[in-house]
This record gives structure tokens, C-alpha cells and sequence, in this order.
């Protein structure tokens, strides 16, 4: 196992750890750390028949942090954005704008990474709208999810939507994922096209 490696799951085991003891709310922890459960075992089971570039895996495991960080707290209730929200005048906590930036961003190079090793499309263009199309799909369908669990739990949903009774969350959060990708595609691209061609090499 490469140094990347065991940094990589020693950073997740520790911060797993952490949000697992005395989470603000057990269902809310287990619905949203189950993400970065799945995301850490898909990685450890393809890492050796198809290894990504260190921006995925690293890109990967803020996510996978992001996510735990909320499933702690609840996305309502992070310390750190309670104390921004007052200095900056916010009227709620906007820890799962974050989540949902991520949700847009790390989704963007891991299907830029796959589109571009696969060659499943020709040109940039083609390429960067099927990324963002495939981000704001996985937003919505992560919506849907959010709905779906609210019907089943009732009441009990509330800490996981985490909606704050802002009436346009659900729109919010998909256009934060938008300009997540859209940020992917413009920041990162030629990092990860430099990284793209050592993996290949």
C-alpha cells in the first residue's frame, strides 16, 4: 500500500472515528455518513483494476469528511458555520451549501476521469456537458433520496433534510452543485489533465 494510501485511510478511519461517538442524532449520522461508507469501498475495491489520480482520491476523501462532519452535528448545527453565519450576517447555517458544492464538485473530475480514460466521447465540449448533465442528475436524484426518506420518517426527517425552513433549499441545493461542477471544469481541468497524463504514462 502506497504512503498516499495509508495517509488517505488513516485520515478517514480518524475522522470516521470521531463523528461515530455521541453523533447530535443516530439516523442522521448513519443516513449521512452512508455515502462516504459506500464512496471508501468502491475506491478500495477498484483501486488495483482501475486507480484514479491523486486529485480523485483526495477530492474523494474531503467529501467523505464533509459528509461525516455533518452527519456529526447535523448540517444545521456545525459549530464553525454557526460562527461564520454571525460574523457575515447569514440568517441560517450554510453547512450543507458546502455539501452540496462538493456534491457537484468531486462527482465532476471523478466522471471527467472516467469519460476521458474510457474515451467515451469526443471533444472537450461534448465531454464538459455531459459532466455537468451527470452532476446535476446526481443532485437531483440526491433530492429525490432527501424526499423519499422525509415520507418514510415523518418527522424524524427533519434533522436530515436540514432545510432550515428555507422554502427554496431544494433549488439551492442543486445550484450549488451546478456551480460545483462548473468550478470543477474550470479550476481543476488542467491540473487534472497533468495528472491524467502521469497515470497514463
Amino acid at each position: 500500500m502506497s504512503r498516499n494510501a495509508i495517509l488517505w485511510s488513516v485520515v478517514f478511519g480518524a475522522v470516521f472515528i470521531w463523528s461515530a461517538i455521541d453523533p447530535r442524532d443516530r439516523l442522521t449520522w448513519l443516513l449521512e455518513v452512508a455515502p462516504a461508507l459506500g464512496g471508501a469501498l468502491v475506491l478500495a475495491a477498484t483501486h488495483r483494476r482501475f486507480p484514479l489520480t491523486p486529485l480523485s482520491y483526495w477530492l474523494v476523501l474531503i467529501h467523505c469528511c464533509i459528509l461525516m462532519v455533518g452527519g456529526h452535528y447535523t448540517y444545521a448545527e456545525v459549530p464553525a458555520f454557526d460562527w461564520l453565519g454571525d460574523a457575515l450576517g447569514w440568517q441560517r447555517n450554510n453547512y450543507d451549501k458546502l455539501g452540496h458544492l462538493a456534491q457537484g464538485l468531486v462527482p465532476a473530475i471523478l466522471a471527467r476521469e472516467v469519460l476521458i480514460r474510457q474515451q467515451v466521447v469526443r471533444g472537450t465540449a461534448w465531454r464538459d456537458l455531459l459532466v455537468v448533465c451527470f452532476c446535476l442528475a446526481l443532485s437531483a436524484f440526491y433530492e429525490l433520496l432527501e424526499w423519499w426518506v422525509a415520507l418514510l420518517a415523518g418527522a424524524a426527517s427533519e434533522e436530515f433534510l436540514g432545510t432550515q425552513g428555507y422554502v427554496w433549499d431544494t433549488q439551492s441545493d442543486m445550484a450549488w452543485a451546478l456551480f460545483g461542477a462548473l468550478l470543477a471544469l474550470i479550476a481543476l481541468g488542467r491540473w487534472h489533465d497533468r495528472q491524467l497524463g502521469r497515470l497514463g504514462a
